[in-house]
């Protein structure tokens, strides 16, 4: 008799929510894949899958608390960004059939995806961060932000799309010109070279219980190598920036280091597409958020030193358990291949 206890996980499709599910196969805990593409390819590595709306459409909700109620699933890990403001608002109302939301508050939410918001939570701390202002207001003034600088949406954003370096006024005008930018959707911000980190956490009730510092790689925005660091400098501020944060769960922080100097420049209110890689090296934050919350067991790590490559694997599906999603929306009990 299967007594594991099911886990929703949405934007399996993308990298984070395949983290997420990589986390957690081996545990005492079962998935649940949601996604709003057939052809998500989290919907075809869990035991259990399910077709849902998208985050904007007014079935989302509805859908989400029907199969959260139907698998009895005790927890829900968002994958996506668009997601998290509008799990936010209804995360009581899950509470009521016994499913608890990963999600912080929309507070933090705003803070964490506005890139002006968490520039000014920041600097108003008087932490590290690299100058930045809204597109429109650099053009006005022609000041603020120094040169190089990067170029990214104000809101949202993923996998660097959108995101452009540019070396100096030249170079800013032909960007605006050809991609044909609205400059107050866009934030000019302050390029700090120096090497890359994405650092993990668990956090509840305004404590933080643990932090793992990774060094990266990157190709096309996402970590392609990454190495796990003992760095107390980091370590420390990441400390005091989840004190005033307080998120719920797992919170993803990016930073550069200058001059020995960390400077944050975006806050991931969730688990992180890296969130695997940590799992690998000793930090699993999906299992640790649950036993958490379910058993009461405070977080327990040990982070091994680690170097993490990304490695392509195949997953052969069958077409007809394609078709089946298709038309049912579910799929139920299947057996992927992978080599």
């Amino acid at each position: 008799m299967n007594t594991k206890i099911s886990i929703a996980v949405t934007g399996v499709g993308g990298g984070v929510g395949q983290s997420i599910i990589k986390s957690l196969i081996g545990t005492n805990y079962n998935v649940v894949a949601l996604d709003g593409e057939v052809l998500a390819t989290g919907l075809f590595a869990s035991p259990k899958a399910y077709i849902i709306p998208y985050a904007n459409h007014q079935d989302y909700i509805p859908t989400l608390f029907k199969i959260c109620k139907e698998e009895n699933c005790k927890f829900l890990f968002p994958g996506l960004d668009a997601e998290l403001p509008i799990l936010a608002q209804h995360k009581q109302s899950f509470l009521e059939i016994g499913t608890t939301i990963i999600v912080s508050d929309a507070k933090v939410i705003e803070t964490a995806d506005n890139k002006l918001s968490t520039y000014q939570f920041l600097s108003s701390l008087g932490f590290p961060t690299p100058q930045t202002m809204v597109l429109s207001d650099y053009i006005s003034t022609g000041q603020g932000v120094p040169f190089p600088m990067i170029i990214k949406p104000k809101t949202g954003g993923a996998r660097s799309k959108d995101v452009f370096l540019v070396k100096n006024q030249g170079d800013l005008q032909q960007l605006i010109m050809l991609k044909n930018l609205e400059l107050n959707q866009y934030v000019a911000q302050e390029y700090i070279q120096g090497e890359e980190y994405t650092c993990g956490s668990i956090n509840f009730d305004g404590v933080c219980y643990g932090v793992i510092v990774m060094k990266r790689t990157l190709r096309d925005g996402d970590t392609y190598k990454c190495f796990t660091e003992i760095n107390p400098t980091i370590e420390q501020l990441l400390f005091k920036v989840y004190q005033h944060l307080v998120p719920f769960g797992a919170c993803n922080i990016q930073l550069r280091m200058r001059d020995g100097i960390p400077y944050i420049f975006e806050i991931n209110a969730r688990c992180s597409g890296t969130t695997a890689a940590r799992a690998l090296a000793g930090f699993n934050e999906p299992k640790m958020i649950i036993d958490y919350l379910l058993k009461g067991e405070l977080p327990s790590f040990s982070i091994k030193p680690t170097a993490i490559v990304r490695y392509w694997k195949e997953l052969v599906i069958q077409q007809e358990n394609i078709q089946i999603l298709e038309t049912e929306q579910k799929l139920i009990n299947h057996s992927p291949k992978t080599l």
